[in-house]
């Protein structure tokens, strides 16, 4: 075993290291259904913490906290898949890649872009005539349309979908995917 070699660092170094300038905050690689995806998570934190806060607290919990909180996760769910799909942080098997020639993986990983899509775009599909069919469904706890979760995922299909081509679209401007070369994909902003 090596001997791990620890530097001394006095206090007046420690407390100077807090005071070095913050680098400036980039929020241009967030896109919209990043930030309503965001909004619909807090609205979700605070379902749950209405509801422990009325359970454990008021002993007299509201139900329809329960249901909006699940409905909620859905949502962020589905929408937090659209930017898995911009940032191409889906699971992905890749290590076939390293054992084919270089244009076979490269053929192979369109042939997975263009499966997506089509995957996204049928989900797509399913999902909107599925939409017409509940479309006049209540929540149970609330007065509440339960299609506006449908559409909430339908949404996030077609976004996945939108966002899928611009992927495609860039691997073949880039000539390699994350699926060729995970490493040069380790960053957020690709």
């Amino acid at each position: 075993m090596t001997q791990e070699v620890h530097t001394q660092v006095t206090p007046e170094e420690l407390a100077h290291a807090f005071e070095e300038e913050a680098p400036p905050i980039d929020l241009s690689r967030y896109a919209v259904e990043d930030w309503v995806t965001l909004a619909v998570f807090w609205g979700m934190s605070f379902c749950v913490f209405l509801q422990f806060f009325t359970r454990y607290v008021m002993n007299n919990s509201f139900a329809w906290t329960e249901e909006i909180a699940i409905n909620c996760l859905v949502v962020v769910v589905f929408l937090g898949s659209v930017m898995c799909t911009r940032t191409t942080r889906h699971i992905h098997v890749d290590v076939l890649y390293h054992y084919l020639p270089a244009g076979a993986g490269r053929y192979l990983a369109l042939a997975v872009n263009v499966i997506t899509i089509c995957f996204f775009a049928y989900m797509s599909w399913l999902l909107w005539r599925y939409v017409g069919i509940v479309h006049r469904e209540r929540m149970v706890t609330i007065n509440l349309p339960r299609n506006v979760v449908f559409y909430a995922v339908f949404a996030g299909f077609v976004l996945m979908m939108l966002r899928a081509i611009q992927v495609f679209i860039g691997n073949i401007r880039r000539g390699y995917s994350a699926l060729e070369r995970p490493a040069a994909f380790d960053g957020l902003g690709e």
